[in-house]
C-alpha cells in the first residue's frame, strides 16, 4: 500500500488517508489496505489509535439518503470509511467532553473518481458520531475497530437543530440544507435520534472525553 498523504480535518483526530492508484490503459490497480502500513500510521499521524479492525461493513444508499449520526461506546468503535462507487459526503460530529470542537459537525466530500490517481479513507475515532449523505446511488465500505454491540450504541439525529455547522465546508453545509428542503430519505431510527443537548446531558456522555481513551 502506497500512502501518499494524511490530511487532518478540523475535528482533532479525524484524518483522511490518501493512497496511490496505478493507472494505465486497462484501468487501475490499488492496494487499498495493508495492516503493516496502518501499524506505521499508528506510530505516526494516527498515534495511539486502535487500528486493529475486527469487522468490515458495506452499505448501498440511493440518492437523497442521509444516514447517522451513529456511535458506540462499549467497546468503543473507530471507523475507517471509503466510497466504492457514487458519491458519499461524510459527516462527523464531535461528542468528546473538553474537546475544543465539542458539538461541532464537519462534512467531507468523498466522490468515487475512477480517473483519479489516488483513493481515500477517512478515519473517525471513538467519541465522534458518524454519518453520511448521498446525492447519487452509492456504495461505501467501512472497517470497524470493534465488533458491533447494539446494547451500547446510540445516534444523534442529523436533523437535530442544535448541531454546530460552523467548522463545516460552507458548500457542503448549504448542499445538506438543500437536501433537507427537498425531503431526504432517513430510517425512522435515524430521524428520531437524540439531539446534541440530549446526549450531552446524559450520564452516558461522560464515557467520551477528549485526550482520554473511552
Amino acid at each position: 500500500m502506497q500512502i501518499l498523504e494524511v490530511i487532518s480535518l478540523p475535528l482533532p483526530g479525524v484524518k483522511v488517508i490518501r493512497y496511490r492508484r496505478h493507472r494505465d490503459e486497462r484501468g487501475y490497480f490499488s492496494e487499498s489496505y495493508r495492516e503493516s502500513d496502518f501499524r506505521k500510521l499508528g506510530e505516526g499521524p494516527l498515534k495511539g489509535e486502535n487500528l486493529n479492525f475486527l469487522q468490515a461493513n458495506e452499505s448501498r444508499s440511493a440518492a437523497k439518503v442521509i444516514r447517522g449520526l451513529h456511535f458506540q461506546w462499549d467497546p468503543p468503535m473507530g471507523k475507517l470509511v471509503r466510497t466504492l462507487y457514487g458519491r458519499m459526503v461524510d459527516l462527523v460530529l464531535d461528542l468528546r467532553l473538553n474537546s475544543p470542537t465539542l458539538g461541532k459537525i464537519i462534512a467531507y466530500d468523498m466522490p468515487f473518481d475512477p480517473e483519479s490517481d489516488w483513493g481515500e479513507w477517512i478515519w473517525v475515532p471513538p467519541g465522534l458520531a458518524h454519518g453520511n449523505y448521498f446525492t447519487v446511488d452509492s456504495a461505501i465500505e467501512y472497517f470497524c475497530a470493534a465488533e458491533y454491540n447494539p446494547a451500547a450504541e446510540a445516534g444523534i439525529s442529523p436533523l437535530a437543530p442544535d448541531l454546530d455547522w460552523s467548522e463545516a465546508d460552507p458548500r457542503l453545509r448549504d448542499e445538506f440544507a438543500g437536501l433537507l428542503r427537498e425531503g431526504p430519505i432517513l430510517s425512522p431510527k435515524d430521524r428520531a435520534g437524540l439531539s446534541r443537548a440530549e446526549w450531552l446531558s446524559s450520564p452516558r456522555a461522560q464515557v467520551f472525553r477528549y485526550g482520554e481513551k473511552p
